[in-house]
């Protein structure tokens, strides 16, 4: 049985969605662009903020403007990235269980490192001990330099592993670093998107993939 569990972030363990909604929008209407819909940004995210709002501006829009556009985004996501975001249901629970059945565990994360590991503090203290965000020292998904860091610092190796995503990043991700992918359906993409991107199983609550985990049948 694997016994180290690698979460992606956004859509796994939090819904964060709406923050990162509200934070596009400040951004787009401080420099008079067109908001975007919740589902656009669900479509959008995955690939860090930068990714995010460069679909988010209009089209054709040049790099300087990206940059402003993306500082004014940041500084407003770091003093209301928690205003909405919240676990999914059943998450905190099936963490829990993850670690008293001995399970070492660690968030990998697209977004900036030093964010990462405010919101590992603010919602999983004391549950997951190490996060990896996006740094000089760790390239972005689906690069797996995050998953190799975050496998160093728990003591842990490919062989011992799983990755945990809920996105076709995600999946390309494990496939990089050479690890089985638990895919969950309740995050950013639809189960058809998850499954063109080549999701065999695709977990749809907590609970299933508890007891997939618990039971070893993910290898």
């Amino acid at each position: 049985m694997r016994k180290t569990l690698l979460f992606d972030l956004d859509g796994t363990l939090l819904n964060t969605l709406e923050d990162l909604r509200d934070s596009t929008n400040f951004a787009l209407r401080t420099y008079g662009y067109p908001k975007r819909s919740l589902e656009e940004v669900r479509r959008f995210v995955g690939n860090g903020l930068k990714m995010l709002l460069t679909r988010a501006v209009p089209q054709g829009s040049s790099e300087a403007e990206i940059e402003r556009a993306l500082a004014c985004m940041k500084a407003h996501y770091c003093e209301n990235y928690h205003n909405k975001t919240v676990p999914y249901p059943g998450i905190p629970e099936l963490l829990q269980r993850l670690q008293q059945a001995g399970f070492r565990m660690a968030i990998v994360s697209n977004k900036a490192d030093p964010a990462v590991q405010l919101i590992r503090t603010l919602y999983f203290d004391g549950i997951i001990d190490v996060a990896v965000g996006e740094s000089p020292a760790c390239s972005k998904k689906p690069a797996p330099d995050m998953v190799l860091a975050a496998l160093q610092r728990l003591g842990s190796t490919a062989d011992d592993a799983i990755y945990l995503g809920d996105s076709e990043v995600d999946l390309q991700t494990a496939r990089n670093s050479g690890l089985p992918c638990a895919t969950v359906g309740w995050g950013f993409r639809t189960e058809a998107e998850l499954r063109a991107a080549g999701a065999q199983t695709i977990y749809h609550s907590p609970e299933a993939l508890g007891k997939a985990l618990l039971d070893g049948s993910i290898q």
